[in-house]
């Protein structure tokens, strides 16, 4: 059968190409959760619970919500480049994403970096002085390296629309076990201002890695910038980029009501809420990236969707029950021996508990990423803004009545 652009594939070759992308995608995400793993226990190994971890996580949890939501940009993109690249336009359709984060990232990158310091309030609350401070120095290196990830997706999702998922895979591993690398060097030295350190360099090379390969492959003759249509692509972003954030978002608001709780509150939900994401990130969005691209070029029908949905969501869900049953019955001990000392006892036991607690959220996510690129697919992408605000004007209120019950 001939392919678009000439290139004869067979099926046996086009299969084996989407074992090797899972593969590639598997290993990284394992490089990858690993890694955040690794540097959480280090942390609070190295640090315990205290109102200096409640302010770096009240910022990185700003950083988390930005990454997790790349995740669901590269599921935004690789349908539209998928069709671009059957159509010889790929490069165009590339520019056009990238030059449409840029618009977003440049400018919110300056703000970030010039209100740092009251952000830093705004994020900690009620929080000692010392959480403020390190919030405020970790989003001056965290608030950028949020949106390289950003343009890292667009990048890979380039390189995707070519049924080419390791080079982008390897360059998230390399950046996540070198971002790892740094913090264990300087951690001591410097404090936990040095993970921040390692984020940004984790982020730069998971965006170069993609970048230099996409320019290697591109067509040099393609420079022209006409046709980019940046706002439409900006617009296509905000309704894949919704419910994501929307999602994301519920999190940022139980973050910023735990710091008014106590020191050590926010610590504990970011570490349940790490694991729970992380599952969440490892099952349901790695099947939906690489079952995207392919996808587009079949075509869906109902059927076939449903289908889809079903058995990416029960293989998912079977990982995730089989975690939350381990941390009903152990928790504590888990949480204790893993994180150490400052999270033994009823502390260790309450984050145990936390976690479990994020069951329905993780239904709720598992669901929204399994269905979430089809949409897209489909070219039906309409219901997610509203869906997004509806959320939002639901959980605000309820978690605010909740706190106080």
């Amino acid at each position: 059968m001939e392919m678009p652009g000439g290139a004869a594939q067979s099926s046996p070759t086009r299969g084996r190409s989407a074992a090797r992308s899972g593969l590639a995608t598997g290993l990284s995400t394992i490089t990858v959760s690993g890694s955040a793993a690794v540097a959480g226990a280090l942390v609070a190994q190295k640090f315990g619970r205290s109102g200096v971890t409640d302010g770096f996580f009240a910022s990185y949890g700003i950083y988390l919500v930005l990454v997790l939501a790349a995740q669901a940009f590269r599921l935004v993109v690789v349908p539209d480049l998928t069709r671009a690249a059957g159509e010889g336009r790929l490069a165009v359709e590339a520019r056009s994403y990238l030059l449409a984060f840029l618009a977003l990232a440049v400018p919110v990158s300056a703000l970030v970096l010039a209100f740092s310091h009251p952000l830093g309030d705004a994020v900690t609350g009620s929080l000692p002085p010392e959480a403020a401070s390190i919030a405020g120095d970790a989003l001056v290196w965290l608030a950028p390296s949020a949106f390289a990830q950003l343009l890292a997706a667009v990048a890979a999702s380039a390189l995707a629309a070519r049924d080419d998922y390791v080079v982008a895979a390897v360059g998230y591993a390399v950046g996540a076990a070198a971002g790892l690398a740094l913090f264990l060097v300087l951690a001591d030295g410097h404090g936990l201002i040095a993970l921040a350190w390692g984020v940004a360099l984790n982020s730069a090379i998971s965006l170069l890695v993609p970048l230099a390969e996409l320019v290697r492959k591109s067509d040099r003759h393609a420079v022209g910038w006409r046709g980019l249509a940046v706002r439409r692509r900006l617009w296509r972003l905000v309704q894949g980029a919704a419910v994501p954030l929307a999602l994301q978002g519920l999190y940022l608001v139980g973050l910023r009501f735990a710091a008014d709780l106590g020191e050590g509150e926010v610590t504990s939900l970011t570490y349940a809420y790490l694991l729970a994401a992380t599952l969440v990130a490892a099952t349901a969005s790695s099947l939906s990236l690489v079952s995207s691209a392919p996808l587009t070029r079949r075509g869906l029908d109902a059927e076939t969707a449903a289908e889809h949905v079903i058995h990416s969501a029960w293989l998912s869900l079977a990982l995730i029950a089989a975690a939350a049953g381990v941390f009903a019955l152990v928790g504590g001990e888990v949480v204790r021996i893993v994180l150490g000392d400052a999270f033994a006892g009823e502390v260790g036991r309450d984050l145990g508990l936390l976690f479990v607690s994020f069951a329905p959220w993780m239904v709720a996510a598992v669901a929204f990423s399994v269905t979430f690129p089809l949409l897209f697919v489909l070219e039906r992408p309409s219901v997610l803004v509203p869906l997004a605000l509806a959320a939002l004007a639901v959980h605000v209120p309820l978690t605010l009545a909740l706190r106080e019950a």
